[in-house]
């Protein structure tokens, strides 16, 4: 049975009437719900009322705790309060000032006429932008709503709340100020015209939940015409935490990582971006399988991402179903669908096994299922150990691409985000712990650094900005006095203001 994942309150109207409460709470427990609460809110005449709160599977369990609730004699439901629901009333993220304004004096200062000196000096040095606005912090979350979770197509405006969700710990685990897009477009032209013409007031720009295959072409072509990172969470996020916890897989099972024969399940954006960067990391023998069976350059209807991909992979020219490719395979890595890796086939795999089924809420093989022919388990949800969650990732890789000014995202940054987290397990490591807790507030930093550095290394840093290197700075700075003077000269002999 899964875990009780969602808690309800019910607010309810009792006879007041020795063993009422009891038999509500019985009915609860006998339907296979978890009283956590009970709250008395008041009484009336023969009447008492009670918040019941009460932690349920899904929405269609609590239905059917109310429907029983209704049947109760002596009982009446006057509403279901959803915690869920709660946490959401009136959005989740906000916009703060950084300086208050209290007077005439502040006003000038911050707004006319004061402003106009920094309009100026940005129209003068773009790259003082970096300095004097929010660009130097700012992320644009953007979507088309076109694959969000596990709903599918809701459409942009459905999707804000996943976009709040991202903006919210962007700012809450990485410090950056983080701002909801809904671009209502899905051709990838017109999508990728409309994120450029407003790209410029943002330091980089997250991409969420955008269906694949169209994800892959819009984010190309943005990183062709955008001097700011531009980074498909979806993708690589989860390609950068999978990376850390098989680089620490690898050592507990006593092997070096790019001798690993790896099978990636699901060749949508995650896996593709999964096989392409533990490519990037030096792992050659990786076969990618979809619900067809291998994935092969010449099976028809592949698109060209995919067929491209089948030809860089697959050294041992494998061909036919999964049972084929996990034969004697050391990892499995899914992004597929629920319970689609039978036990079967996970014991024709090599010794000390390494699986990550990360289908959500249901993985591709159940952990319970797996224990005992699994060395390394790991999946995507937070009641098993192991869990390869994104949020260890995104936080840390923006705060570094913004410290550095950088002006793109590169798989070298991607790998040193991926090696960071995995150095947070340190000597703690072990089957049930390869990779950090996803509230492990260490990591942001040490990721951010890590990423920051190389960015610095790759020399893909915006010269002059607070992120470049020391010197570039400090001959901004020369450059915009030596401009200054010339102003003023010019002023000088012209009688210009």
């Amino acid at each position: 049975m899964p875990p009780l994942t969602q808690r309800l309150t019910y607010r309810l109207a009792l006879e007041n009437a020795p063993g009422m409460l009891g038999r509500v709470t019985a009915a609860i427990d006998e339907c296979g719900g978890e009283v956590v609460d009970t709250e008395r809110t008041g009484e009336q005449r023969h009447v008492v009322f009670r918040d019941v709160s009460v932690d349920v599977r899904d929405e269609q369990h609590g239905d059917e705790i109310a429907a029983l609730l209704v049947e109760l004699e002596g009982v009446e439901l006057l509403a279901i309060l959803d915690d869920i629901l709660e946490a959401h009333e009136g959005g989740k993220i906000r916009v703060e000032v950084t300086r208050d304004v209290l007077d005439n004096e502040d006003l000038a200062l911050v707004y006319t006429p004061g402003v106009a000196k920094v309009c100026r000096l940005i129209a003068d040095d773009p790259v003082a932008a970096y300095r004097f606005t929010i660009r130097s912090n700012s992320v644009a979350v953007i979507t088309d709503g076109s694959a969000v979770l596990g709903l599918g197509d809701i459409g942009p405006l459905a999707s804000l709340p996943v976009m709040e969700g991202k903006a919210m710990l962007l700012k809450s685990f990485g410090g950056v100020d983080a701002y909801p897009l809904l671009v209502d477009e899905q051709d990838p032209d017109l999508f990728v015209d409309t994120v450029a013409r407003i790209a410029s007031g943002f330091g980089g720009i997250n991409l969420e939940d955008i269906s694949a295959p169209r994800c892959f072409e819009i984010e190309g072509k943005l990183r062709q015409r955008l001097d700011i990172p531009v980074f498909h969470d979806d993708q690589h996020g989860t390609a950068i935490v999978v990376l850390a916890a098989l680089t620490n897989a690898a050592k507990v099972i006593g092997r070096d990582l790019t001798s690993l024969r790896v099978v990636v399940q699901g060749i949508g954006a995650a896996g593709v971006a999964i096989v392409n960067l533990l490519r990037a990391a030096g792992i050659e023998d990786i076969v990618p399988v979809d619900i067809d069976g291998i994935l092969e350059s010449k099976r028809k209807g592949t698109d060209p991402i995919r067929r491209r991909l089948a030809k860089q992979v697959n050294p041992r020219e494998l061909s036919g179903q999964k049972d084929v490719a996990l034969a004697g395979a050391d990892v499995f890595i899914g992004v597929s669908g629920p319970n689609t890796l039978p036990i079967e086939l996970v014991k024709t795999m090599a010794e000390d096994r390494i699986i990550f089924a990360l289908a959500n809420p249901t993985p591709e093989i159940h952990p319970d299922v797996a224990r005992g022919h699994v060395r390394v388990m790991a999946t995507g949800r937070s009641d098993f150990p192991n869990q390869i969650n994104n949020v260890l990732a995104f936080p840390g890789l923006f705060r570094g691409l913004l410290d550095a000014a950088a002006t793109t995202v590169t798989d070298e940054m991607k790998i040193a985000a991926a090696e960071a987290i995995a150095s947070m397990v340190a000597d703690d490591l072990a089957d049930d712990y390869i990779i950090p807790s996803p509230f492990d507030r260490r990591v942001v930093p040490v990721v951010a650094e890590a990423v920051a550095s190389t960015a610095r290394e790759q020399g893909h840093v915006r010269p002059g900005s607070y992120g470049s290197r020391e010197s570039e700075s400090e001959a901004a700075m020369h450059e915009a006095a030596r401009r200054a003077v010339q102003r003023a000269v010019a002023q000088k002999f012209t009688g210009e203001d």
